[in-house]
């Protein structure tokens, strides 16, 4: 129990560090709100105690319009000095927000590819976005400055009541006052109070965990609403297919069935909140009737004047408060840091893969030679291999076709090819070096990629070409114009600045599937690294379409070492080299005609088994 506490110090310690570490001086500012929040109710209860005080007494109308302008004043001044912290805190706490999310953004931009794909990893991510979208919140910085506002308030009110409890009448008194007038009534107030705190601590305790399990069934509920809600049906895109396929009617069945499911966890809530409630209420109602009695005796003793009695009780009522919100709110702060638990968990995520340091030597002669030797793959929590004892050298200049059926290991070849996965078994190298043993970011310089599944952003077309904010203009135009985008781009009003898809801009263009797949080859041309490898990027396009992209392709690169992988035998013929792969092996290697020739061999039967999609003569 002790340990569990000192881990949750710590880790309360390491949120409110990382706060201040984006913000420096916020933890100031949020204490000096909670100073002025706890004191703001004591200027009442003091200084109203000492007006009454005064009427009962002396009514001097000078002490009094002291007395009347000194609240006045007080209140003001502290009601617009929280005003003004709660409006430059807000501030801070969008500042802080941002930073934050950059730092998640950062840190998943920076993890393993083999992580990002990794489903458990995925889920603890997850689990941190249906915490809370709010840092603060999900940090527990609520709790703890209302934690520290309810010890001030603690500490204000033990030094105005303090003396009630120890101060005594100089009068005989016989029987119950008597009783009234000793240290024992005094102490047996004490442990009243000290217990009605602790039942209410416990209580509000009970309600919390109880109300944070219960939360938890909500979680698949959540995540049905924030896919499909959020992430599907308020998007634009979406918009066809929820229309054309009457998905409205869907999503509300599939969302009635969600609803059935959680309404018990929802109704026991509500009965868990009321019970607590009604507990909480009751044990307030208690003690403050307690609270009223003994001072009210104490004050029929003569101890004190009537404006004290407003002192005390409103100073006793404020540290039961106090007091239990206290005990209340670490509660909740040791609750929270299950959040705060699960969002360290997932940025202390270590990275995996060897970090070289090599550097890759700049050639203008594109001689880089990369050698795949005895290399095995399983992907990580699988048992079966992808790819077995694969021995494969890419030749300096050269136009390497991969080809063979879906699932054989084309894919997965390119993936370890960029390191995004490292081999289970063997190793590839570049001039002779292990590719572990270099700099991840200069090895990647040398490759440009165009998977089947590539992204475009919604920002500029020139910026998409660039993956840059700065761009070169004309080496931009020059490539599009290399991929076949120019009758498309001669539409475009704002040229290079048309912002792509309307996600931010009113005027954003819609671009078909080949208009993307074309600025996506500019975008590996513009890159002009040595290696260029075609991952599929017009599988959704007819054997005749993708058999010219690849052509035309093929021509631009020059002297580049490129690499094309499709499924599609026919679309890949021009390359003078065929690497065949079947079941997670390289099986065949050599010319087309070379490869044809095999009647035995798995590329002629391929070859036959799709000749009925296409048609081709004896010129061609």
């Amino acid at each position: 129990m002790f340990k569990k506490l000192i881990d949750d110090l710590k880790l309360i310690k390491r949120g409110l560090k990382l706060i201040s570490d984006f913000e420096p001086y916020l933890l100031f500012f949020n204490m000096s709100r909670a100073l002025f929040n706890a004191f703001l109710p004591f200027i009442n209860i003091y200084i109203s105690g000492l007006i009454l005080n005064e009427l009962a007494s002396g009514r001097d109308v000078k002490t009094l319009t002291i007395l009347v302008l000194l609240i006045a004043v007080l209140n003001f001044l502290t009601s617009i000095t929280i005003h003004g912290l709660n409006q430059y805190i807000e501030y801070r706490y969008e500042s802080c927000n941002r930073k934050y999310y950059m730092t998640m953004s950062e840190k998943i931009l920076s993890m393993d590819y083999q992580d990002i794909e990794n489903h458990e990893i995925h889920m603890k991510k997850q689990r941190i976005d249906e915490d809370g979208s709010n840092m603060m919140w999900r940090f527990g910085y609520h709790i703890f400055e209302g934690m520290i506002t309810n010890l001030l308030k603690i500490i204000f009110a033990v030094a105005i009541t303090y003396k009630v409890f120890i101060s005594f009448s100089d009068a005989s008194y016989n029987g119950f006052l008597a009783f009234v007038n000793s240290y024992a009534f005094s102490v047996i107030m004490v442990i009243v109070i000290i217990g009605n705190v602790i039942f209410a601590m416990s209580t509000t305790s009970q309600n919390i965990k109880k109300s944070y399990n219960l939360r938890k069934g909500f979680m698949k509920f959540n995540r049905f609403t924030n896919y499909y809600y959020h992430q599907y049906a308020g998007t634009y895109q979406a918009g066809k297919d929820i229309r054309i396929y009457n998905q409205k009617n869907f999503l509300t069945k599939e969302t009635e069935t969600y609803i059935d499911e959680i309404t018990p966890t929802v109704n026991a809530l509500v009965k868990n909140d009321v019970f607590y409630g009604n507990l909480g209420s009751a044990a307030s109602v208690f003690i403050s009737g307690i609270v009223y009695v003994f001072v009210g005796l104490k004050s029929l003793l003569g101890i004190f004047q009537v404006g004290n009695i407003l002192q005390y009780v409103g100073s006793i009522n404020e540290f039961i408060g106090a007091f239990s919100g206290f005990m209340s709110q670490l509660t909740a702060l040791r609750a929270n840091n299950l959040a705060l638990g699960a969002y360290f968990e997932f940025m202390d995520l270590p990275n995996k893969s060897h970090q070289g340091t090599l550097l890759v030597e700049k050639r203008d002669d594109n001689e880089y030679e990369i050698e795949f030797k005895k290399v095995s793959f399983k992907y990580p929590g699988t048992d079966n291999y992808v790819l077995k004892n694969l021995n494969l050298k890419f030749k300096i200049g050269q136009k390497l076709a991969v080809v063979g059926m879906n699932g054989s290991g084309k894919t997965t070849m390119i993936k370890l090819l960029c390191r995004l996965y490292d081999p289970t078994e063997g190793e590839i190298t570049l001039n002779g070096f292990n590719i572990k043993n270099y700099d991840y970011d200069e090895y990647m310089s040398i490759f440009s990629v165009v998977f089947q599944d590539f992204k475009l952003f919604s920002f500029s077309l020139g910026q998409n070409i660039a993956a840059s904010v700065e761009y070169d203009k004309e080496k931009v135009n020059k490539y599009l114009d290399e991929a076949g985008f120019t009758e498309r781009f001669d539409k475009m009003g704002k040229g290079l600045e048309t912002a792509l898809y309307k996600n931010f801009e009113e005027d954003g263009v819609e671009i078909s599937g080949g208009e993307a797949q074309k600025i996506a080859l500019a975008r590996a041309l513009y890159k002009d690294a040595p290696f260029i490898v075609l991952d599929e990027p017009t599988a959704a396009l007819d054997p005749i379409a993708e058999f010219e992209i690849y052509s035309k392709f093929n021509e631009i690169v020059e002297d580049k070492t490129a690499i094309y992988i499709s499924h599609r035998l026919s679309s890949c013929r021009f390359c003078d080299d065929i690497a065949v792969f079947h079941e997670g092996e390289l099986i065949q290697r050599g010319s087309h005609d070379t490869l044809i020739a095999d009647e035995r061999g798995k590329y002629h039967e391929l070859w036959n088994a799709q000749a009925q999609y296409y048609q081709e003569n004896a010129e061609n």
